[in-house]
């Protein structure tokens, strides 16, 4: 069993405190995704996991073991840096092999798992290579080689494809999807780009200043965000956000009064809410309508996108509290300079109050 437990999790460096109290399981076999923008903290909780940090207050439990204590070479996790850390002497098989031969484990078995972490990864023939005569996606598999020769319960990955040209990202997520997949181990995975999050995770923690904002799986992040952070953080490009004021709230739904002095409805409960109160409306670019009248923005375009498969534009509205973000589809002719109305269908709006907590949707997609 290689679950991860963390409760009530701090850490400090000298009187500043980073992480304020985390709380998380992590089950046996799962991909879970630290995402969040830089400074979060996920990069030292990761390091807390992994022995490379003390911890100043709470408990750290893997498989059961309390590993407060414990050196990082007994945890039984291996990490997979952002830095490939290759020896450059050494071959291929040879930097795999290192950490088993100051094991002291013998040539055959020792050959035996490289020949095996090859053959997962695919980079059998290179194993007589040195690391300058690989590409940088080449490298990263002989980083991830040489952790999984090792055999970990935990696997934990540091940004690991930042270094990385774009192509290249989305052939490694792949390529770390499977060797998941075939490995059936907990992996613990940090990157600030929510991209990677979402196509990796199985459950992913937003992690904001120190603090974990939410957890849940993709679909659940997308879809049913606590708040006004994890909404703007999850989703490329990310949710429209438009200032307003709270008229009115049933079961059903609410409705809002935006600065240019338009009504508009939303598929909200906002019942807890104070009418009147200033709100937060919440859209995903993806989501806008161009063919109804009604529950309408106005704005104007000051660029457009040609990306090939859709048309994105990005108009400046009052209220908006930055220009908002429109997907639409490829054949869009709007120009720079433009006015246009986009609607918002109740059913995919979002509110948050002045907090930035997420009132109830009554109606999702």
């Amino acid at each position: 069993m290689s679950e991860v437990v963390l409760r009530g999790i701090r850490k400090s460096f000298g009187k500043i405190e980073t992480l304020h109290g985390i709380d998380l399981d992590i089950k046996d076999g799962e991909f879970v995704v630290f995402v969040g923008p830089s400074g979060c903290g996920k990069s030292t909780l990761l390091r807390l996991i992994a022995g490379l940090e003390e911890i100043t207050a709470g408990e750290l439990h893997i498989g059961g073991k309390y590993c407060n204590d414990i050196p990082p070479s007994k945890r039984g996790v291996a990490m997979v840096f952002q830095s490939y850390a290759l020896y450059p002497h050494m071959t291929v098989a040879e930097n795999m092999a290192f950490g088993l031969k100051l094991a002291g484990l013998d040539k055959n078995q020792s050959n035996a798992a490289v020949d095996r972490a090859a053959k997962i990864l695919q980079i059998e023939p290179l194993l007589a290579r040195k690391p300058k005569e690989l590409s940088g996606g080449q490298r990263q598999r002989v980083a991830i080689g040489r952790a999984i020769v090792r055999k970990p319960d935990v696997f934990l990955f540091d940004e690991p494809l930042s270094n990385l040209d774009a192509a290249l990202r989305v052939q490694m997520r792949i390529e770390i999807t499977k060797l998941h997949r075939e490995l059936n181990t907990t992996m613990i995975y940090v990157t600030h780009d929510q991209v990677e999050a979402m196509t990796l995770a199985n459950r992913i923690v937003v992690l904001s200043d120190g603090n974990v904002e939410q957890v849940g799986t993709p679909l659940e992040l997308y879809h049913h965000p606590r708040n006004l952070f994890v909404a703007g953080f999850i989703g490329s490009p990310k949710m429209n956000f438009i200032e307003g004021k709270l008229v009115s709230a049933s079961e059903e739904s609410s409705t809002v009064e935006l600065a240019d002095g338009s009504i508009i409805e939303c598929a909200v409960d906002a019942r807890d809410g104070i009418d009147g109160a200033k709100v937060t409306v919440g859209i995903r670019p993806e989501h806008w309508v161009f063919d109804k009248s009604g529950n309408t923005i106005t704005g104007e375009v000051i660029a457009v996108e040609h990306l090939g498969e859709a048309t994105v534009l990005y108009l400046q509205a009052q209220g908006a509290l930055e220009h908002l973000v429109v997907r639409a589809d490829a054949t869009h002719g709007a120009q720079v300079g433009e006015k246009i109305s986009v609607h918002l269908p109740p059913s995919r709006c979002y509110m948050f109050n002045d907090a930035g907590a997420a009132f109830r949707r009554v109606r999702t997609s």
